[in-house]
This record gives C-alpha cells, sequence and structure tokens, in this order.
C-alpha cells in the first residue's frame, strides 16, 4: 500500500553521492555489484544529488543531476540521473518534485535543457514531466530499452 505524502511531509534536501546509491541498487539496478552504482560525474562539483527524506530519518527517493550536453552535441545541458523511489512510496509523487527541485537548481546556474536515458517503461512518466523522445529506442546492456528524452528550459509542469 503506498503511503501519502500526508502520513509524512516529505523533505528534499542535498545529499552526498554515497546516500543516493543504496536506492540505485534496490531499484535501477538491483542485483548489480555496488561499482555499478557508482556513475561518473557523481563527485563532480556541478553535480547535485537530492534525497527525498519522510519522517526526517529514512530516505525514500533519490535523483542526480549533471552537467552534460546531450549526445550527439556541444551544447551545455543538464542530465538528470538515477531518479528512483522505493516501491512503498511510489504514487505520492516525490519523483515529480525530485525532478523539479533538480531542474530547478540547475537552472539557477544555468538555463540549459535537461535529458535523461528514460526506460522505455517509464518513457510516459517522463512526458508528463514535460520531455520528449529524441530519436529511437536502445538497449543499456545489463538494463533494458531506453529514449533520451529532453525537456526543453521553456518547460514547466
Amino acid at each position: 500500500m503506498n503511503r501519502s505524502v500526508e502520513d509524512h511531509a516529505p523533505e528534499i534536501i542535498r545529499v552526498r553521492a554515497e546516500e543516493v546509491r543504496p536506492i540505485r541498487g534496490v531499484v535501477l539496478r538491483p542485483g548489480q555489484p555496488a561499482d555499478r552504482l557508482v556513475y561518473p560525474g557523481d563527485d563532480a562539483d556541478s553535480t547535485l544529488h537530492l534525497g527525498c527524506f519522510v519522517g526526517h530519518k529514512i530516505i525514500v527517493a533519490v535523483i542526480s543531476v549533471y552537467d552534460e550536453p546531450v549526445p550527439g552535441t556541444d551544447e551545455p545541458a543538464w542530465r538528470i540521473r538515477g531518479m528512483a523511489t522505493l516501491p512503498e512510496h511510489r504514487g505520492c509523487g516525490l519523483g515529480a518534485a525530485l525532478a523539479e527541485a533538480s531542474i530547478a537548481h540547475a537552472h539557477g546556474i544555468r538555463r540549459a535543457p535537461v535529458w535523461c536515458n528514460a526506460r522505455t517503461s517509464a518513457a510516459g512518466y517522463y512526458e508528463r514531466l514535460g520531455f520528449a523522445r529524441l530519436g529511437g529506442e536502445f538497449e543499456i546492456e545489463g538494463i533494458g530499452p531506453h529514449f533520451v528524452m529532453v525537456r526543453p528550459t521553456d518547460s514547466v509542469l
């Protein structure tokens, strides 16, 4: 059963890369070794990691945003990656809140498109967040089919 946001008001705060990795492992890369939970750029000064806490102590959702061009371009852009919510906390708007907070942070530094590699099964979710598919479906080995999805700088929920 999903917990409602009203049960415990969520708090979104900046966290360290090490704090997002356990949820990456549970949700995005179950059964994969710990080194697969470390993404390139995790420790860059421009990278932001956010965690959503419920009850001020339990991290239930995470997202990271990186300064990285859209594939095939050299134009400045932001990449969101590793967005994950524990199954029992889905459906409460935590992922959307994390996406908006990370995009607001990035745009506070530099307004630029935001993109991600979205799992095919999550493409509709990203479309509701203002992202559009760029190109065709592709496979990430060991993870599954994806689309590159881009949200222009003027897109809002």
